[in-house]
């Protein structure tokens, strides 16, 4: 087994800005329609949450192979994050520039965790 050269998940920038995006998230579904408690909001925090728990517990592993998986499980939260924001959007639960400005921070998530991926995949 290789230990792979995270020291700590909370330095990794990428953990900061999910960590935000969870706040964010947070607080653009607090005026969703009640009955949407357990059907979207839900959906949208759990998404959201998955990132930074992922990194972490990803990068507390012992092998690079099972921070990698990690990882990825981390990138496809945010693919469902990215859908779950078009569709509250689309549902007119939250508005446009808020949309976008969502989007913009999870896009951002996104390429730091693919850059990730490659150095730990190219790192030896």
């Amino acid at each position: 087994m290789d230990k792979h050269n995270i020291k700590s998940y909370e330095a990794l920038i990428v953990w900061q800005k999910s960590m935000i995006l969870v706040k964010d998230i947070y607080l653009a579904s607090k005026n969703f329609p009640k009955e949407e408690l357990f059907g979207l909001t839900s959906q949208m925090k759990r998404s959201a949450i998955s990132i930074p728990s992922n990194i972490a517990e990803g990068s507390l592993r012992i092998s690079r192979k099972d921070f990698i998986r990690f990882l990825h499980m981390a990138y496809g939260s945010g693919a469902e994050i990215q859908t779950q924001i078009k569709i509250a959007e689309m549902l007119s639960f939250i508005k446009t520039p808020e949309a976008n400005q969502l989007s913009i921070k999870i896009k951002e998530i996104l390429m730091m965790l693919n850059g990730l991926l490659k150095s730990l995949k190219t790192d030896n």
